[in-house]
């Protein structure tokens, strides 16, 4: 089950560098829930994702190839103003058609037209482990995209019970809710 967001939460981003003020125009599109600045509960997740995240960036000359640590920032969430917030509770079809949705053009449009109005959405996470079952999906091998059949077999390979969680906050207004604490590098 994931976590509402409440005052206090801890929140962790595991990057190739440390990020104190989160800035939109830099964050990737097609991402599971949109583009925006993501961020889990699971510090151990975030740590992978930095070492994956500097990985990437070594390969893409981004940083120096020399570069042997990842860094996670981490953050506290305080409630300052009222925000709009979706939460996938579980990794069901809704969750898996939101994230179909935003990473394949033209699918599922009507979901992603539903999903505008929200500042920050979470709910389990589709990382490159899950990333072969997506695709899969997407291509239409496991039946029609969107058909009750091709969602549950998805869902069921996904193995959701073992999927950490990951929140999307995609707004400026989202952003001003994070209260950066600390950085930490991650050695490889």
């Amino acid at each position: 089950m994931i976590e509402e967001l409440h005052d206090g939460m801890m929140l962790y981003h595991g990057s190739y560098c440390e990020v104190r003020n989160p800035d939109l125009e830099m964050c990737a599109r097609y991402k599971d829930f949109g583009r925006g600045f993501y961020l889990t509960t699971d510090a151990e997740q975030a740590r992978q994702f930095a070492l994956i995240s500097t990985r990437k960036a070594k390969v893409n000359g981004i940083v120096d190839a020399g570069q042997g640590y990842g860094i996670v920032s981490n953050f506290k969430y305080t409630e300052r103003n009222r925000i709009s917030v979706k939460i996938f509770p579980e990794a069901d079809a809704s969750w898996l058609h939101c994230i179909v949705g935003h990473r394949k053009k033209n699918t599922f449009e009507n979901v992603l037209k539903s999903l505008e109005q929200y500042d920050v959405i979470g709910g389990k996470i589709a990382n490159d482990a899950t990333n072969a079952t997506i695709l899969t999906y997407m291509s239409g091998t496991l039946g029609e995209v969107g058909s009750e059949r091709s969602d549950e077999i998805c869902i069921s390979l996904l193995l959701p019970e073992r999927l950490k969680d990951q929140y999307c906050f995609r707004t400026e207004k989202a952003f001003g809710q994070l209260e950066f604490e600390e950085s930490v590098q991650v050695w490889m």
